[in-house]
């Protein structure tokens, strides 16, 4: 079996509540504050321990009450953090979080993350059957020297293009597999797309993006579910009807269970139908890294 490598962003998640986003200059009354565990990295790497990949989390945490208080988290999840640096004179990532009628508004403010260096990344031992994955809360040099050390040991390379960046050709010739939302697509194929668009608009979106040889192009529609170009034809893995609490971390889980599965030798088609059963479960719990499912509960679902 292969490992799943994370390189990404640990943050701590400080949760707002209320009946409605407040309007720009308006204040409303919220119904609690909650902190949880998370960062897309972190998430990532939590939702492919829990499915039962072996996993490596690489990032920087700041030496404060957050940094001790997500270590110990991400260590009981099972995850190696014997890449995870704790930087002096840095805060941890931060992510301030609104939550209303399970749309979320999130501003992140990086902290620790901003400072992983290529150093950082390319000193995970990679091998031909691991999986190497990361996203955009941190620096973009450090992804592309990941993703470099992979493609040379043989490993395949996710990305996960959030939030919504544009990056240059050689960091996307890089990629074996790139998983993003409508925004995040629309960004990089410079064009407007919507989630409630024709597939057609997304397919020929996903089409012109110039990732790596062979690639696959993964397109997370929420409860519309996932279309993906795969060896340059669509493939649609239609949503699961649940009772979304909160969606925040549901393209995390379903990055890391993708992750998960390709490490277990599983086909990519196998790997989108799992991540999109996993993310159903997601969204059905508070927070981002707590409500990423086991392997266990995500096989009760896909057995439906």
């Amino acid at each position: 079996m292969g490992r799943v490598f994370v390189a990404g962003s640990i943050n701590m998640d400080v949760v707002a509540t209320a009946d409605r986003h407040p309007r720009i200059g308006e204040t409303v009354a919220g119904h609690a504050v909650l902190y949880f565990p998370g960062g897309k990295g972190a998430n990532q790497a939590v939702s492919a321990a829990k499915l039962g990949a072996p996993t490596t989390l690489i990032g920087r945490l700041g030496g404060d009450a957050f940094g001790h208080e997500l270590r110990t988290f991400l260590a009981a999840q099972g995850i190696d953090l014997s890449l995870v640096r704790e930087t002096a004179g840095a805060h941890s990532g931060t992510a301030v979080i609104t939550i209303a009628n399970t749309d979320n508004t999130i501003v992140v403010i990086p902290g620790a993350n901003a400072l992983v260096s290529d150093d950082d990344v390319v000193a995970p031992a990679l091998a031909k059957g691991d999986v190497a994955v990361s996203q955009f809360e941190i620096p973009l040099p450090a992804i592309e020297a990941f993703f470099r050390r992979a493609r040379a040991a043989g490993a395949t390379t996710i990305l996960n293009p959030a939030p919504a960046l544009e990056c240059g050709a050689d960091l996307l010739g890089l990629v074996d597999i790139l998983i993003l939302n409508e925004t995040e697509l629309g960004l990089l194929a410079k064009t407007e797309l919507r989630d409630t668009d024709d597939p057609a608009r997304f397919v020929e979106a996903a089409r012109s993006l110039r990732i790596g040889k062979d690639g696959v192009v993964c397109v997370t529609l929420g409860k519309r579910g996932v279309l993906a170009l795969v060896d340059g034809e669509p493939l649609i893995v239609p949503g699961r009807p649940v009772k979304a609490v909160d969606t925040t971390g549901a393209g995390d889980c379903f990055v890391g269970a993708v992750a998960a599965q390709l490490a277990g030798g599983h086909s990519i088609r196998e790997a989108l139908s799992y991540g999109n059963a996993a993310a159903s479960l997601c969204v059905q719990r508070m927070g981002a890294a707590p409500s990423m499912p086991t392997a266990a509960e995500v096989a009760v679902v896909s057995s439906r």
